[in-house]
């Protein structure tokens, strides 16, 4: 079964915005439907709102509480409506590995979303959309990313490499979920971890090590929950490069006094930022086809995602 990413219809280019108009997103609808399959939802639609419909805002009530209301007639209240009508959707969306929400939507936004006061006098960009901040709190472990944000390349990559994880670690959950088989997965996602967060890598290891002290289950979704908060986190350069490092010792002894200078040479010039990841990590897989070596072939840091997305060019 391919990958499953839940997108805001929209996104995906249907013509259910308000004005009847969509925001298709290329990356989305031209790159990365070639690898995953994509389950659009508009939340206002599905709630029951036509197309094309009044715009809709967040505006606090006397009580300071963030409503879904009507831009022309405050006293138009949706928040319930969305609400219910997300609570009967997200069951099915238990199995996706990633979500594309449309970024500033007063039911899709994942941040910064306008907001207004009781009088409709904007307050700030302080709201998340309804819709998307029910998903997140029913799924906190699933990757979410707004289509504006993913025009950025690190955030693009960064998004990827969690749905990519994501997916890999609910194939193992299907196929029976095992310390054994945790403690494999967590082999083999050694250095991508650590590129994002050494921190992260050492906690995820403590838990995996005391995994007798949980339930299968508990044990299960809390590494799934910490693996995915741990990669959220950006990959420095000075991370990756430590990372690099780490790898080129295990060709300290099988390796020529030259090629290892050069090796270190072109890590350098990437910690600078002089050269891409990929100038490094090519001749890092080079070495590594002349001189196989099992452990390191497992590494998920390798390859992390289809090459053909061309997100570490």
């Amino acid at each position: 079964m391919r990958i499953q990413v839940g997108i805001s219809a929209c996104v995906l280019g249907q013509k259910v915005r308000f004005n009847g108009g969509h925001k298709a997103l290329p990356f989305a609808t031209d790159q990365l439907s070639r690898f995953v399959d994509f389950v659009p939802y508009c939340p206002e639609v599905a709630m029951g709102m036509g197309t094309p419909r009044e715009t809709i805002r967040l505006q606090l009530d006397t009580h300071q509480q963030i409503r879904l209301v009507s831009s022309t007639d405050a006293a138009i209240d949706h928040t319930e409506a969305m609400r219910s009508s997300t609570a009967k959707a997200l069951p099915a969306m238990a199995a996706l590995s990633g979500y594309i929400v449309c970024a500033k939507s007063p039911s899709c936004g994942m941040e910064r979303v306008k907001v207004t006061d009781i009088t409709g006098f904007p307050v700030g960009k302080l709201g998340v959309g309804v819709f998307t901040q029910q998903l997140m709190q029913q799924y906190p472990w699933l990757p979410v990313e707004e289509d504006g944000r993913l025009h950025d390349a690190n955030l693009r990559e960064n998004f990827v490499t969690r749905v990519w994880a994501c997916y890999q670690y609910q194939q193992l959950l299907q196929s029976g979920f095992t310390v054994g088989k945790l403690v494999a997965f967590h082999s083999r996602y050694k250095f991508l971890v650590m590129a994002h967060s050494p921190v992260a890598y050492r906690e995820l290891g403590r838990l995996v090590a005391q995994a007798k002290l949980f339930s299968p289950d508990e044990l299960a979704l809390r590494y799934l929950t910490d693996l995915m908060q741990a990669l959220k986190q950006t990959a420095s350069r000075k991370q990756q490069a430590n990372v690099l490092q780490h790898l080129l010792g295990f060709f300290k002894h099988s390796l020529a006094a030259s090629a290892k200078q050069e090796l270190l040479r072109l890590i350098e010039h990437y910690r600078l930022g002089h050269l891409p990841l990929l100038a490094p990590l090519t001749l890092l897989k080079h070495h590594l086809s002349q001189q196989p070596h099992a452990y390191l072939q497992a590494q998920v840091y390798f390859q992390p995602f289809p090459d053909e997305l061309g997100l570490r060019a």
